[in-house]
């Protein structure tokens, strides 16, 4: 999944600053993916870039994809960082330059691990569920990792369990006594919530981690703020547990993770540390070359890179422009 460099203003929900100053609401803003499929970007944005390493959220759907092509996403590069598929709705098949050709269903995990460099395609298949809905998220990778090798997992099984009305189920990290298979290369954490009934729920937090809490469908308020469908709830650091209420059926997504301090410059489908790096990374992509060698089963075109800014490309740390 592709990138986009811009980034909009946000607003705080009305009461936040006074009840819960380290909270900021980000509602996020459309981006077009692909001819086919548009998303909802809320990571990174101008408030907040990153919670812990989580350095870039897309939510999209639910779209009806049964007279249309669905997810189209053509060949396209990595650098510097993991990404991270989970669906919640509809099917959507997986090509990489390791040669892997991974379906990706409900309730399953793909982990790619760019490390130096690797090319995938994502695309739904022609026989189709009628629903597309889910997310893709990166992690920023740091030393050695992120200049490390390439490498991709497919997690059909993850810890799942039930505490009261509260479904639990570990995308990565540990959460309730419960570990996640997939590789984390920093201190991190993904869970999806679900409330199956109108009591609140309490979730115990690491108090050194910062969070973010994405309601992927239905309402929910969270820390006393109003939670809509497709925005992204930042709530800081120094807390030891959360208290959750939530429409039946409604479905979130808890990002957490140690703070990740190192400056980042992201570009396109890259994630460097400099100008200089991403710059590099494009050059290799247009030329060709043999770092992020070739999707297999994909013949389509490659996407190519959008031409470089005129100016230098800026580091930019976690916190965002308004801190």
């Amino acid at each position: 999944m592709e990138r986009t460099e811009s980034l909009p203003a946000q607003t705080r929900p009305p009461g936040v600053a006074a009840t819960d100053p380290g909270s900021v609401l980000l509602p996020g803003h459309d981006v077009p993916l692909g001819r086919y499929t548009t998303v909802r970007r809320l990571l990174p944005q101008r408030q907040r870039r990153m919670v812990g390493a989580w350095c870039f959220v897309d939510h999209f759907g639910p779209d009806d994809v049964a007279e249309r092509p669905g997810m189209e996403v053509p060949p396209h590069p990595h650098t510097g960082l993991q990404t991270v598929t989970w669906l919640l709705d509809g099917e959507i098949v997986h090509r990489d330059s390791l040669g892997n050709v991974q379906p990706i269903r409900p309730g399953q995990l793909n982990v790619m691990t760019s490390g130096h460099g690797i090319a995938h395609s994502e695309r739904s298949p022609a026989d189709r569920p009628p629903l597309m809905h889910g997310v893709q998220l990166w992690v920023a990778l740091p030393d050695p990792a992120r200049s490390g090798p390439a490498d991709f997992a497919h997690h059909a099984d993850l810890p799942r369990w039930r505490d009261g009305d509260l479904d639990a189920t570990l995308l990565v990290g540990e959460l309730g006594g419960e570990r996640s298979p997939a590789v984390a290369h920093t201190p991190l954490l993904g869970a999806q919530l679900e409330l199956r009934g109108d009591a609140p729920a309490t979730v115990p937090l690491h108090p050194d981690f910062e969070y973010g809490l994405l309601a992927m469908s239905g309402a929910a308020e969270v820390a006393g703020v109003p939670l809509a469908p497709g925005a992204l709830l930042y709530l800081g650091t120094g807390r030891e547990s959360l208290r959750l209420r939530a429409t039946p059926e409604c479905r979130l997504l808890l990002l957490g993770g140690a703070p990740f301090d190192d400056p980042l410059v992201m570009w396109w489908n890259f994630v460097g540390r400099s100008h200089e790096e991403v710059a590099a990374a494009r050059a290799d992509w247009t030329a060709g070359s043999g770092r992020f060698g070739v999707v297999a089963d994909d013949a389509a075109p490659p996407l190519p890179a959008p031409a470089l800014p005129t100016t230098r490309l800026k580091a930019r740390d976690r916190h965002g422009d308004l801190h």
